[in-house]
């Protein structure tokens, strides 16, 4: 089938898809411990990603470990994985927001119940990838906001979805499935107004951000 010309969709990739497997037995590891915790059965996790189709070309919207040569991806910043320090020493512990024209989403063949049509309005989709470099890079892996859950790559595209008016909280992933992160989004768009002014780490984050994309130094 064709795509429509114009639009914003949503694609649910599982956790590790077409990784090594690392990744994979780590999610699977930490869903293991979370459904014990909760007392629930064990759900397969999702990442999402976004493909957006405007008057002016097709980009893609997703979370992924940072490298070299951003420019390329479309990179609109680059924020830390697990701590700041870290992050700062080792490259390896920083991730990257891409909005790549005419861009990939590496593992798409895997996606499941996807692709998702959120909007086919011009506008609404410009508006979106406008609001793509202000997309609040928190630590990785940690819950700076108070939100019950980890900042991730769900969080960037739930809060990306809110912002641009779109019901997020309305969307769920695939049946079975969780996408861990989504409610932190949905907290960070409903409430950080200014990055500054919610905790001395948000603050931080965005101090981190500004050295980053300054002096990049992947």
């Amino acid at each position: 089938m064709t795509a429509p010309p114009f639009g914003i969709d949503l694609y649910w990739l599982p956790i590790g898809a077409g990784g090594t497997g690392f990744v994979r037995l780590n999610g699977q590891a930490y869903e293991a411990v979370t459904a014990l915790i909760g007392r629930r059965k064990r759900c397969d996790l999702y990442h999402s990603a976004l493909e957006v189709r405007v008057p002016e070309g097709r980009y893609t919207i997703e979370q992924t470990p940072a490298a070299s040569d951003g420019e390329d991806r479309g990179v609109v910043g680059v924020g830390p994985i697990g701590a700041h320090w870290l992050a700062e020493r080792v490259p390896i512990f920083r991730y990257e927001l891409r909005r790549w024209r005419n861009g990939i989403i590496p593992d798409v063949g895997q996606a499941v119940d996807s692709p998702r049509p959120l909007s086919r309005d011009p506008a609404v989709s410009r508006r979106l990838l406008e609001l793509v470099p202000q997309v609040p890079m928190l630590v990785w892996g940690r819950d700076d906001l108070g939100a019950g859950e980890m900042w991730n790559s769900n969080s960037q595209t739930a809060w990306l979805i809110a912002r641009t008016g779109v019901d997020a909280a309305s969307i769920a992933p695939p049946p079975g499935g969780r996408a861990p992160g989504w409610h932190a989004g949905l907290v960070s768009a409903s409430h950080l107004s200014d990055v500054h002014r919610f905790t001395p780490r948000l603050a931080e984050a965005a101090a981190y951000l500004a050295r980053k994309t300054a002096t990049p130094d992947n």
